[in-house]
């Protein structure tokens, strides 16, 4: 029978499945090729004939393009996407030929943003699908790929704003902690695309947007800055995320004139009369198809949240108490003080992380119901912060799981008798795009017995995480076989966490 590991492995890979780019798209999008052919899309239809244009920018697009153009054959006309840079290759060597574009595509494919940083190549995409939207007339179709990584990938400035001050403004931003919605509104403020600018250049044409969500609750506004969508912010809010990171005073000259002259208020809704965006994949998708795989395993299974946020340690916190809570529950510790004690804290603790939408006395309510003999499945999804510390290397998810197994081992070394030593935990964290920080692997497993066998390895998880160095450990410790490697998946929607529990 397979391993917690093998499992988690496995659920992980159906959840990522799911929102792979081609089967995503072709849910989505139809082309019914009657008489007068038209372009079925969430529902409504739009009359095509040779006058579809399709532009696209993120992780995820070329994918998604390759699916689109499948489906559109010979209506399309011309196209432009923005993707990042080496993904072409990367596809190529990993084998994922069907998620390029054929020799004879009419889609230009401009590579750029390394690191996820825009730079000039993003620049030249931006300006190329700029001009295709503008060239626009009130009979054509433009078809918006958007995903996550979009918004490094599409970047135009206000003049006078150079790229590189915008940059360097976004960079300071994130290494003060600055949350990715953020990031977002500043950048939206100081940009011509972003906060709906694509949807105004593209009027009078139809505009449908395609969109895999990489951002907590969806917000069509927030994910890859919004270039379809009325932006919901204004120049105030972008004031308010640099005056909270004490930024106001140390401006480049041009963001102050930019800064200084927009609107004051939003653009009104009704401009945006002539655009349809879509949501084509999500976190929840993912997580709904890695419940339905771990019910067919046996696993008594929650969802608990697709919007985890926070600080990774706090995050890392409130999944170990989760954790002890069903082991108590497991040792038929259930009801009785230690049980309440651990509700208490989970409480406190969800109240201080502020997860949107998350009802946590309805989730350990459902917990309590669960069968006893059952072995549990916990998932999760969203999108932690870490706050750097040292200098090494990983990313959120290793980091997430490292923290995990730490205060798996602490809860043990506390209790004596401890009931979760009567039980079998797997932690696994991991990017669904395939990637975890600056290195190959897509994020970790953990286990609570992680700690004591690092430490016959001579491994101190404790100085790998102060110095932020979860990847290195991982490497080292058993072979690297705790790390979660996946390759490029194509797609991107946030992370995935997985708890995997059962009785000893």
């Amino acid at each position: 029978s397979m391993s917690l590991h093998e499992h988690a492995l496995s659920l992980f890979r159906s959840a990522v499945g799911t929102v792979r780019p081609a089967p995503m798209l072709k849910r989505a999008v139809k082309l019914q090729r009657d008489r007068f052919p038209q372009l079925v899309v969430g529902g409504r239809a739009f009359p095509v004939k040779r006058n579809l244009y399709l532009v696209g920018f993120g992780k995820a697009v070329l994918g998604m393009a390759a699916a689109a153009e499948e489906v559109l054959g010979d209506h399309l006309v011309r196209g432009i996407i923005s993707v990042p840079l080496g993904i072409q290759d990367s596809l190529q060597q990993a084998g994922m030929q069907e998620m390029l574009l054929k020799p004879h595509t009419k889609i230009q494919i401009i590579e750029g943003a390394k690191n996820n940083l825009p730079d000039s190549e993003a620049l030249k995409g931006a300006v190329a699908i700029q001009e295709l939207a503008e060239g626009l007339t009130a009979g054509d179709l433009l078809l918006v790929l958007i995903s996550g990584g979009g918004s490094a990938l599409l970047p135009a400035p206000i003049p006078p704003i150079l790229l590189k001050e915008k940059e360097k403004l976004t960079k300071m931003l994130a290494s003060r902690g600055a949350a990715i919605q953020e990031l977002n509104i500043v950048r939206k403020t100081l940009s011509l695309l972003k906060g709906g600018g694509l949807a105004r250049l593209a009027y009078p044409a139809q505009v449908v947007s395609l969109i895999l969500s990489d951002v907590i609750g969806d917000p069509l506004d927030i994910i890859a800055s919004g270039p379809t969508v009325a932006s919901s912010h204004n120049v105030q809010d972008c004031l308010q995320v640099l005056a909270k990171y004490n930024l106001l005073l140390s401006l480049p000259k041009s963001v102050e004139t930019v800064l200084s002259s927009s609107p004051i208020k939003p653009t009104a809704p009704e401009e945006y009369s002539h655009v349809c965006n879509i949501i084509i994949g999500s976190n929840t998708l993912a997580l709904d198809e890695a419940k339905h795989e771990a019910e067919g395993l046996g696993y008594a299974t929650l969802i608990l949240s697709t919007a985890i946020c926070g600080e990774v340690g706090r995050v890392a916190t409130l999944y170990c108490q989760l954790i002890q809570l069903v082991c108590l529950g497991f040792a038929g510790l259930g009801e009785g003080p230690l049980s309440d004690e651990v509700r208490g804290n989970l409480l406190q603790l969800a109240t201080e992380l502020d997860i949107p939408g998350l009802n946590l006395a309805e989730f350990l309510r459902a917990l309590r119901g669960l069968q006893p003999e059952r072995p549990v499945c916990i998932l999760a999804g969203g999108e932690t912060t870490v706050q750097l510390q040292g200098t090494g290397k990983g990313g959120r998810n290793q980091e997430l799981a490292l923290r995990v197994g730490l205060g798996l081992h602490r809860a043990q070394a506390m209790e004596t008798s401890s009931p979760s030593g009567r039980c079998e935990i797997v932690f696994l964290s991991g990017g669904t795009d395939g990637q975890d920080g600056p290195t190959e692997a897509a994020g970790a497993f953990c286990s609570p017995e992680l700690v004591d066998e690092a430490l016959q390895e001579g491994l101190d998880v404790e100085a790998f995480l102060s110095n932020n160095d979860s990847y290195t450990f991982f490497r080292q410790f058993q072979g690297g076989r705790h790390l979660l490697v996946t390759g490029l998946t194509g797609t991107n929607v946030m992370d995935i966490q997985t708890i995997l529990i059962k009785a000893t």
